[in-house]
């Protein structure tokens, strides 16, 4: 038991670094999908993708460490452990970009949102562009870290939520071993 856990465990760990590296490599079009619609629509693709890998890397850790067969609740611990150690992983590229990246990109683009959607003079939107100026200046209170660790928990939380389907599109019974 302490060894399928074990295996379990490495086994999150490298396919929850592949995940990772995807989720960063995604996180790079962010900034550059602010001004490129394109790169915000391959963003967007991306990460509509993550469960897909993640059921995919779900399937591959079935039936290639579990014998081709694995339970909702072994299913559920190997997915979101590996979302979990995406996420850490992630959390430390968020950290390099928002502490030495960033410079205030994505905080400025906002504000040029908002300016732009003030001055659109649409009907009743006084009260819509006074709530995103208050977040916007909630946003600008935060610093690197404490924007990663927002990140980094809204990651966790998601991580229990995609496991759950995850792990229902994967669990499968053993297949019977005949002797001959």
């Amino acid at each position: 038991m302490a060894q399928e856990n074990n295996n379990m465990q490495s086994q999150a760990m490298n396919f929850g670094t592949y995940m990772g590296i995807f989720w960063i490599l995604k996180f790079g079009l962010f900034p550059l999908g602010m001004t490129t619609p394109f790169l915000s629509f391959v963003f967007l693709m991306l990460t509509i993708a993550v469960p897909v890998l993640g059921f995919h890397y779900a399937r591959v850790y079935r039936d290639r460490y579990c014998g081709g067969g694995i339970g909702f609740g072994q299913a559920f611990v190997f997915t979101w452990m590996m979302y979990l150690f995406a996420s850490l992983l992630t959390a430390l590229a968020h950290y390099i970009y928002f502490a030495y990246i960033d410079n205030g990109f994505i905080l400025n683009h906002c504000e040029a949102q908002i300016v732009s959607i003030e001055q659109s003079g649409l009907p009743d939107i006084e009260e819509m562009v006074k709530l995103l100026k208050e977040s916007l200046a909630n946003l600008k209170s935060l610093n690197a870290i404490d924007i990663t660790m927002q990140l980094l928990s809204q990651n966790a939380f998601m991580a229990i939520l995609i496991a759950i389907p995850t792990a229902l599109f994967v669990t499968k019974k053993a297949p019977q071993q005949t002797n001959n």
